[in-house]
């Protein structure tokens, strides 16, 4: 294919508060389809599963995996179901993770209200995740494409390796900078890369574009999950619809932290491991880490290193020639950046 524009061009014109209906404009209609889907295949004689799967529903959620998938698919000149399809089997592997998640992290709250286990118990949520994976696998079992199937399989092992790698990791104050990237990779960035990479598979792409995509999803991926980290120190909890510290409490150390505990010395490390080790913050605690926080620089350390991520997947793009679809996948980025929840 032949370049055009470079992407480092196009950023310049790309807003700092993105709006997301408008960089989803071009597949709005598939992803109401998607939200269709997805209640389709949650009915069942069993009327809990969906109860419970219109109440996820109504949680809200920016779609960004399955629209991820669908613009991808778009770029590579694809029209047709199957990219609904497919888009509404990564919406089925996303939420089952986040059922599991909100029970191994003990969440009360998910996107400003309760969560799945909160009000049905934790042995119903576990055998709906159960529920939600088994469904999206035979969803793709429905199309021919052994290749597409191997991709989904693959990352959503990777997904649970992450989980269980970040268990053991729980608690752990000297987890390394490297570590905590392992974990991202495996429970956020393989997700994103996956969905790209899939709709470029759906599509007329090369190998190299396909490679591109998956590189492309991966570092938007990292991107997200920095930024979702950051928003535990940055935001409030009306904004992000749980209470805010949540990591740190949970015994998750992430960018941020670590970053503290390089820079401030002995004073904030005591402070970390007094709030890891109690599960609890005081707001004196609290006021106390913002403050070392901002002496030191290391949310916006922290946000530097998305914004790299961010613009490694914009260059990604630069293999594809101009298009509605391009302009539409190198603005997701800027939203991701901007993202205040």
């Amino acid at each position: 294919m032949v370049r055009s524009t470079r992407v480092s061009d196009i950023v310049q014109k790309a807003s700092p508060d993105a709006d997301i209906g408008r960089i989803f404009d071009l597949v709005q209609d598939d992803l109401r389809q998607v939200e269709r889907e997805f209640l389709r295949h949650v009915e069942s004689r069993v009327q809990l599963i969906p109860q419970i799967g219109k109440y996820i529903q109504t949680s809200g959620g920016k779609r960004i995996r399955p629209a991820l998938l669908l613009l991808a698919s778009r770029l590579g000149g694809y029209s047709g179901d199957r990219a609904v399809l497919f888009a509404s089997v990564v919406e089925f592997i996303h939420t089952a993770t986040l059922v599991h998640d909100d029970i191994i992290d003990e969440a009360e709250f998910r996107r400003g209200q309760l969560s799945v286990h909160t009000r049905w118990g934790n042995d119903i949520t576990v055998l709906l995740g159960d529920y939600l994976y088994i469904k999206s696998m035979a969803l793709a079992l429905t199309q021919d494409s052994l290749d597409l199937i191997r991709l989904l399989c693959d990352v959503t092992l990777r997904m649970i390796e992450g989980e269980l790698f970040q268990l053991t990791k729980t608690g752990d104050v000297d987890i390394t900078e490297e570590e905590h990237f392992e974990i991202i990779r495996r429970k956020t960035a393989y997700l994103f890369a996956g969905c790209a990479r899939i709709g470029g598979m759906l599509g007329r792409t090369t190998e190299a574009e396909q490679q591109a995509l998956w590189d492309y999803g991966f570092n938007l991926g990292v991107a997200f999950q920095l930024i979702d980290d950051l928003l535990d120190y940055t935001a409030d909890a009306a904004t992000v619809g749980k209470p805010v510290g949540g990591d740190l409490r949970e015994g998750k150390v992430t960018l941020p932290i670590i970053y503290l505990l390089k820079r401030a010395g002995d004073g904030a490390g005591e402070l970390v491991r007094r709030v890891v080790a109690e599960r609890a913050v005081s707001p004196d605690d609290w006021r106390a880490m913002k403050a070392l926080m901002a002496e030191h620089g290391t949310t916006d350390a922290a946000y530097d290193v998305a914004i790299d991520y961010a613009r490694q997947a914009q260059r990604q793009l630069e293999i594809f020639p101009a298009s509605a679809e391009r302009d539409a996948l190198i603005a997701l980025p800027e939203y991701v950046l901007s993202r205040d929840r």
